[in-house]
């Protein structure tokens, strides 16, 4: 995998009243991110090379993937493959990284969700609606102590349009 190929199709910043080692703990461990992940736990070998996994709230493998960076409390890069049949194969890989920056009294979070390929905006949508949930609950989580109840469910556009490349879900 060639890293420098691959584009970022999905941007988002925000800033949690929080400290740099507190946003990486949420978001390299499965104590933490099951809390805000939606049941979703992250299980993370943190060196490059490591594995890198979120396990459904039924415990079994989401999104399985490798460590690419790993710069505690700065930045994490990994590869975000979700278990679903024929989609790695048919889109490629997803690098996801996240960026972690002291902000005055606040911490800036940046995720980034990057391609080697164009990938279309219906596919994407399914990033788009997620991403700002997640680290909306992330965010609420690390500055009240409770996170955010939201029902998620990929978008219906999504979803056709995997369907319609042969991409099954599960």
């Amino acid at each position: 995998m060639k890293i420098e190929q691959f584009k970022p199709a999905i941007v988002y910043t925000i800033y949690i009243a929080s400290t740099p080692e507190k946003v990486w703990e949420a978001l390299t461990t499965a104590e933490f991110s099951r809390k805000y992940f939606f049941g979703f736990a992250i299980e993370a070998d943190l060196k490059p090379g490591g594995a890198f996994i979120s396990r459904a709230p039924d415990g079994s493998v989401h999104i399985d993937g490798e460590v690419i960076e790993c710069d505690p409390p700065k930045k994490l890069t990994v590869t975000w493959n979700v278990n679903w049949p024929a989609l790695v194969e048919k889109l490629g890989p997803t690098l996801v990284t996240y960026e972690i920056e002291q902000a005055g009294d606040a911490v800036k979070l940046t995720m980034l969700q990057s391609h080697d390929r164009d990938i279309s905006d219906d596919i994407l949508s399914g990033g788009r609606a997620g991403w700002p949930a997640i680290l909306s609950s992330l965010k609420s989580l690390l500055e009240t102590g409770n996170a955010l109840a939201i029902k998620m469910q990929p978008p219906e556009r999504m979803l056709a349009a995997l369907k319609e490349m042969g991409i099954g879900t599960p």
